[in-house]
């Protein structure tokens, strides 16, 4: 069962005099944009890029996409919070896992999209979407079987990482699963990705994969498995 900070329900994502909020709302302004199709005004010496080129052929998506399903499938009837969800349901195999989906974001355009869609699809497994940031997560203590959170820690601090990490302890049933990826700093590919991404309206940090470890040992969990793709790691990991 979700709960509310404020009568809507929602939180106020706009420009804040707070740090870290104008960030989530910088964030959030950017992936509205690309949700809606939006063109992003960027220098020649960027649009020649090689990883711009794929961007452009849709051939960079595949290499970004972090695939948690291979490490922790969502099992039918369980309950699987999506953080950072996008619009996942509507192009992920949800239907087929039969697990009851729950999704929190801060794009409004993919959380309206999602919330219109969803019901849609299929009335039973679609739980709703919430818009909130992930250090915030709209939700009951053990309320789930599985949370995941691809695609977006790289533009946060590490520091904001431990704020979400120990809300998803909360939230996350005892033995229960989290699943989230991070940027492989060294990746051949890492580098221009990050460019990219700063000239899209998002920084990108490029934190060491011990750093990523050594906060998930401190929050008390274990990693139980880990999966290397050509610009991310997955993590499993129990509290």
């Amino acid at each position: 069962m979700a709960k509310s900070s404020n009568s809507s329900g929602f939180f106020n994502l706009s420009v804040s005099s707070d740090p870290l909020e104008r960030a989530i709302a910088s964030i959030a302004n950017r992936f509205n944009q690309e949700y809606q199709g939006g063109s992003f005004d960027l220098p020649p010496e960027v649009e020649t890029m090689a990883i711009f080129r794929d961007r452009i052929a849709g051939t960079l998506s595949e290499k970004i996409t972090s695939p948690f399903w291979e490490i922790a499938k969502p099992q039918k009837n369980q309950h699987c919070l999506d953080i950072g969800c996008g619009v996942s349901f509507l192009i992920y195999p949800w239907r087929d896992w039969g697990a009851l989906f729950y999704g929190q974001e801060i794009s409004t355009v993919a959380k309206d999209a999602l919330n219109i869609r969803g019901p849609q699809l299929n009335s039973k497994l679609f739980k709703g979407v919430t818009l909130a940031p992930g250090h915030k997560l709209q939700y009951e203590a053990n309320q789930f079987d599985l949370a995941i959170a691809t695609g977006w820690s790289c533009y946060y601090p590490i520091s904001y990482w431990e704020l979400v990490l120990k809300e998803v302890k909360r939230v996350v049933k005892p033995g229960g699963d989290f699943v989230f990826d991070v940027l492989i700093p060294d990746a051949e590919l890492a580098e221009d990705w990050a460019i990219l991404e700063t000239y899209l309206g998002t920084e990108v940090f490029l934190e060491i994969l011990e750093n990523w470890e050594k906060i998930i040992k401190e929050t008390g969990a274990k990693i139980l498995k880990r999966q290397p793709g050509t610009l991310f790691q997955l993590y499993k990991i129990r509290f």
